[in-house]
């Protein structure tokens, strides 16, 4: 495919050039800067100034001036020209002598030596060193092809003189020569090769008959050279012969070929070819006759024909890239930018590849290729805007976003682009989804955070996405002045709540809640909105929302209600938390709710205060009796659950008012059980134990009361106890009742002391058992009172023996000690006085410590006087602490 890369403009006519000679031919052609030479075919030199003009199309011409024109008096037409601008010296061949003019009066310059050594005899071709290795700036190198036979020579070239540097001969006659550092690419008779004048090394590159067709060697950069191969490829070759680009495949007849990166520009008989370096792709074709010469200079391509010279002039980078994309090319486009980097300020490049990205993106998004759109806007770094931007609403109406100018797309809008297809909107959108849900978060949408969650939650809203309250829930930028009014639109009323709560309206957020609820409004996204609305005012910091908003949920269901205050954080940070007091108050309205919550603090977190715990017993209390007293009589596992939940409240509560509970039982026959376990709590264990006993006849209860009752004490305390409370029940058993139950108190008092006989007092026991019992029916308990004896007379003696083996240990161990040797020296002092020894009397204190026997005994005396004045009346306090701080002075 092709594209505009140069334009073909005129640089010198045919008129001003040669005039009315009609057999002037150009030959040769040299550009410095401005300036242009020109060899002709009649030994002349025309000097031409250029000016670059612009056109009317916005282009650029040039406009030629003639300086002037110097005859070399050779009769032999210029072969070769080449400017020496730091000499200010032409390098001229003609007639096969090569010699040095001066660029401004070109004036043949003399030899210094005066012996003819600016000129070099027998030179059929040269060209100059593009790379040089002669550091002197004053100087040029140059390669000479000999018409000695297979010579090639490299000269240095000074203002008036050259100097031979070296010679090589090759295996055939060259034709053609380009020099770059020390490596000279040669076209031989039958093939390419790459020499190294210094070291000789060489290498051939393929072959080429030079005869059938004219050779090309074209340095194109540092050890780099383009050349033209069999079949119409023009080949690059490096230094080390190697190839790294592919070739371009151009026509067999070409005659003259140029590089302007990224393009290679190729001269036949009848056309200009210009090829793409990058994809080796014909780009652009022009019409030029009679063309024979085409040259490069410093970036500028200039060609002539045999009787006029042109320029050709690329166009700018830009506008080349832009036609590409103008075509849909993306990918050509692309490869133009990447390729021209090297010849573009990087901070121009990074702008320039940027925006030709997003403009592709834009093209690719144009034609739905949305996964190529998606990556050229990543690449580009696109300002997600200019995407949000097509889609009609969804750019918020505060934001201050403008699209680039010049417009990277030809949409107006969605619409514009979808042309009413409802389906290619969809899917549009559909794009727009997951490109904002991928860069949301990401560096490219850090300045349009508020444009791009508010694009998010419209669009969710709009498709009933699932993750429109992900969005919500996390840390978002959503614009609320313009996404409730879409929220609303589209029923989103749960979301619009978060979406509140968001901005700090928890207020609001909890009424369009409640309302929801109550079916007032029409949502639903959440089945459970009444847990969460409980959930919300659970965790809530602002205790003025609870207090306003729990009353309705307390008035829904009490047993979810109450969780606002139950499941709330219980640690040892309390600040921001309501007081239970203040709670308990609050739900004297909500009675299922209270007992829920006092539940709550006493049963799970164990708070020790007597009013809670008093009250909670009242409300079981008042419980049971409202289920006593009403009618219908309820089912009998409500009221069994209702006196158990009472009956263990009092058995392992101590904190609440006993005597409050005993007066609100009185006269209630169907409590005596509960009653029962007041009197335990008020240790009227006899009065306790008579309830149990004679009026419920349940002696299962009564012995499990004599347990209960003792487990509240320590160890040694609770077996006395308990061994106390069951005799006591046992004398109630054996100390008779209604003649009718005489019996069944019997039978109770054997099955106690035959379960719980190790427990007893067995001497106190037979003495008031009845003497018309048999053994048989005691053998249960004999059995394990007897036992428990043995048992109890066998650890006495093993605690005993014992006890007389560590005794022994510690006599054996003093034996031990006394027999060691105590040191005492002049140098050693006493650890009580801390004055050394100076007779060897001492007394060993316990760990071998030798002290005097006076400090020894003055402390002995010391700590019997305060034994003694701490036992004394109080009339004899007074005289101790005198004698004892006599005792001390003297000691002092």
């Amino acid at each position: 495919m092709s594209v505009k890369a140069f334009e073909l403009v005129p640089a010198v006519e045919r008129d001003l050039l040669m005039g009315d000679k009609a057999r002037i031919n150009v030959e040769c052609i040299e550009c410095c800067g401005k300036h242009l030479y020109v060899g002709t075919n009649d030994c002349f030199i025309h000097h031409f100034l250029l000016e670059e003009v612009p056109s009317q199309k916005g282009g650029i011409k040039y406009s030629a001036q003639k300086l002037q024109q110097k005859y070399l008096g050779l009769k032999k037409p210029v072969a070769e020209l080449r400017a020496a601008s730091a000499l200010e010296r032409l390098i001229v061949l003609c007639d096969g002598v090569l010699f040095l003019v001066d660029m401004a009066t070109l004036e043949t310059v003399p030899s210094a030596t005066g012996s003819g050594g600016a000129k070099i005899k027998g030179v059929t071709s040269f060209c100059m060193n593009g790379n040089p290795v002669n550091t002197d700036p004053f100087c040029v190198e140059i390669a000479v092809i000999s018409s000695r036979r297979r010579t090639v020579q490299v000269y240095t070239v000074y203002e008036d003189r050259v100097q031979l540097v070296k010679e090589v001969t090759t295996a055939e006659q060259p034709s053609v020569v380009s020099l770059d550092g020390y490596f000279l690419c040669l076209a031989l008779a039958s093939q390419y090769m790459i020499l190294n004048y210094t070291t000789g090394a060489s290498q051939d590159l393929f072959p080429y008959n030079s005869e059938e067709r004219r050779p090309i060697v074209k340095r194109i950069g540092r050890e780099e050279f383009l050349l033209a191969a069999p079949g119409g490829l023009g080949m690059f070759a490096n230094a080390e012969g190697v190839s790294q680009r592919a070739p371009v495949n151009w026509s067999e007849s070409v005659i003259g070929a140029a590089v302007c990166f990224p393009y290679v520009v190729a001269l036949d008989q009848d056309f200009i070819s210009i090829h793409s370096m990058l994809d080796q792709q014909l780009k652009q074709s022009l019409a030029f006759r009679d063309g024979h010469i085409l040259q490069d200079f410093e970036g500028k391509v200039v060609l002539a024909s045999t009787k006029a010279v042109y320029v050709l002039v690329p166009l700018p980078l830009e506008q080349q890239i832009q036609d590409l994309l103008s075509g849909d090319r993306v990918e050509e486009a692309l490869v133009l930018t990447e390729g021209a980097q090297p010849n573009i300020p990087r901070d121009r490049f990074q702008i320039l590849h940027r925006r030709i990205l997003q403009q592709a993106g834009f093209i690719q998004f144009g034609q739905l290729q949305f996964q190529e759109a998606q990556e050229y806007f990543r690449k580009g770094e696109l300002d997600v805007r200019e995407l949000i931007s097509l889609y009609p609403l969804l750019l918020p109406p505060t934001s201050s976003f403008t699209r680039c100018h010049p417009p990277l797309h030809p949409f107006a809008d969605l619409n514009h682009l979808a042309q009413g297809d409802l389906e290619k909107v969809l899917r549009c959108k559909r794009f727009l989804l997951s490109y904002l849900g991928s860069v949301r978060g990401t560096e490219a949408s850090r300045a349009s955070r508020e444009e791009v969650d508010t694009a998010l939650l419209k669009l969710y809203a709009e498709q009933d996405h699932e993750s429109l309250l992900d969005l919500l829930a996390s840390d978002n930028t959503c614009l609320l002045a313009d996404s409730a009014p879409w929220l609303e639109k589209h029923s989103k009323y749960f979301a619009l709540g978060l979406l509140y709560r968001c901005n700090g309206q928890d207020s609001a957020a909890l009424q369009l809640w409640i309302r929801v609820a109550d079916g007032e409004l029409q949502d639903s996204t959440r089945a459970d909105l009444y847990e969460y609305i409980v959930d919300f005012l659970t965790f809530c910091p602002n205790l003025d929302l609870v207090w306003r908003y729990s009353d309705w949920a307390l008035k829904r269901d009490p047993k979810v209600g109450v969780q606002i205050f139950t499941k709330r954080s219980s640690g040892k940070d309390q600040s921001g938390q309501p007081m239970p007091d203040d709670v308990i108050t609050y739900l004297e309205k909500h009675s299922p709710a209270r007992l829920l919550y006092l539940e709550h603090l006493v049963l799970e977190r164990r708070i020790k205060k007597e009013k809670f715990h008093s009250l909670l017993a009242v409300l079981y209390l008042e419980q049971v009796l409202s289920l006593l007293e009403g009618a219908p009589p309820p089912a009998p596992s409500q009221l069994s659950l209702a006196r158990e939940r009472l009956q263990a409240l009092l058995r392992e509560s101590n904190l609440y008012r006993v005597q409050l509970l005993l007066g609100k039982m009185e006269g209630c026959d169907q409590l005596l059980l509960e009653r029962a376990t007041l009197h335990g709590k008020l240790e009227d264990h006899g009065k306790a134990l008579d309830i149990l006993v004679h009026q419920l006849q349940d002696y299962s209860s009564a012995e499990a009361y004599c347990l209960w009752a003792s487990s509240s004490s320590s160890s040694s305390q609770g077996a006395a106890c308990r061994q106390q409370l069951l005799h006591l029940l046992l004398d109630m058993y054996l100390g008779g009742g209604a003649e009718e139950r005489r019996g069944d108190l019997e039978m109770a008092a054997v099955d106690l002391l035959n379960r719980h006989g190790e427990r007893f007092d067995a001497v106190r026991v037979l003495s008031v058992l009845p003497e018309g019992w048999s053994l048989q029916l005691l053998r249960p308990f004999l059995g394990r009172a007897v036992r428990t004896s043995v048992h109890a007379s066998r650890t006495s003696r093993l605690a005993l023996g014992l006890s007389r083996a560590e005794n022994l240990q510690l006599l054996h161990d003093r034996l031990k000690e006394r027999k060691k040797p105590i040191l005492v020296s002049e140098k050693r002092g006493c650890h009580l006085c801390h004055n050394t020894f100076s007779c060897p009397d001492v007394v060993c204190l316990p760990g071998a410590v030798p002290v005097h026997t006076h400090c020894i005994a003055h402390r002995l005396a010391d700590s019997a006087l305060n034994t003694h004045a701490d036992s004394a009346p109080s009339k004899h306090v007074d005289s101790a602490p005198n004698k004892h701080s006599t005792q001390n002075s003297n000691h002092t």
